[in-house]
């Protein structure tokens, strides 16, 4: 029987700033929805969660699992978005630091943060840390650059892919080193809230 390499991530729940539609990255802020606990039986009975540092993962990974272990680390935070910090679209938009970005933010960083490149660099990292059948609470940013990178057959483009909060994405790759070697994965989907973490 083949036993296929296998991690869930899980995009955390909203906070304050999220619904005011702001850039928040290493903004430390609280979750202000604890909605999703219909999502505990789906998985099972999980023994350790993997994810962010910041406080709305660890704190969206105790509604999801409030057993379970939470393994934290700093790689999987969002992008860090420099001067774009707590700024919207409309107060941005006019920025030609900001339109940049928009357009090249694998090349292109907000001033003072990072761009996507290092973003991809320090993800991909502690992606590879974690075993098989893990669960990610992590962030929008980290999870669509996870996407982009290893989708099967043409890679999407990162701004293409939408990543709603407490949405659950699985990748499969036919064994560890598929990963390792930064090749695709064989499926990547997002999971509705009733399969079976075991089956």
């Amino acid at each position: 029987m083949v036993h296929h390499h296998y991690l869930y991530l899980i995009r955390h729940l909203p906070t304050a700033g999220n619904e005011k539609r702001q850039y928040i990255g290493w903004t430390d802020e609280p979750i202000v929805s604890s909605h999703g606990k219909s999502r505990l039986h789906a998985f099972g009975n999980v023994e350790t969660v993997y994810g962010s540092d910041l406080l709305r993962a660890k704190q969206s990974a105790v509604v999801y699992f409030p057993e379970a272990a939470y393994s934290a680390d700093s790689r999987w935070r969002e992008c860090h978005f420099g001067e774009f910090e707590g700024k919207t679209y409309a107060e941005l938009e006019m920025d030609k630091g900001y339109r940049a970005w928009l357009d090249d933010p694998r090349g292109a960083a907000p001033r003072g943060g990072e761009c996507l490149a290092e973003v991809e660099a320090r993800v991909r990292a502690a992606l590879v840390d974690v075993p098989s059948g893990s669960i990610v609470v992590t962030h929008g940013g980290p999870i669509r650059s996870i996407l982009s990178h290893f989708s099967p057959g043409k890679p999407a483009d990162f701004w293409s892919w939408s990543v709603p909060h407490g949405s659950v994405w699985k990748l499969t790759w036919r064994h560890y080193d598929e990963l390792k070697e930064g090749l695709p994965c064989i499926s990547l989907s997002e999971v509705p809230i009733t399969e079976n973490r075991n089956s």
